[in-house]
């Protein structure tokens, strides 16, 4: 039954029961440290964004870190 389950999702037999995939804790708290840091939101209003609004937030602002840096 596992190789039929595997063949009906589509998957390799690698993934997690259930098809769920969960995001690192630790990868989490920092990017919600991160944005909390850089733009000194409160914990609930970064909770509340999507995981992919978060992730774009985190890259926007390592690209001004990075070109305040530069310019420094």
């Amino acid at each position: 039954m596992p190789a039929l389950r595997g063949a009906l999702r589509g998957g390799t037999g690698r993934e997690p029961p259930g098809g769920i995939v969960t995001y690192a804790t630790d990868r989490l708290h920092e990017e919600i440290a991160y944005v909390a840091y850089h733009f000194h939101w409160p914990l609930d209003d970064i909770l509340d964004l999507e995981h992919d609004d978060r992730r774009r937030y985190t890259g926007h602002i390592a690209s001004l870190v990075t070109r305040g840096g530069a310019e420094g």
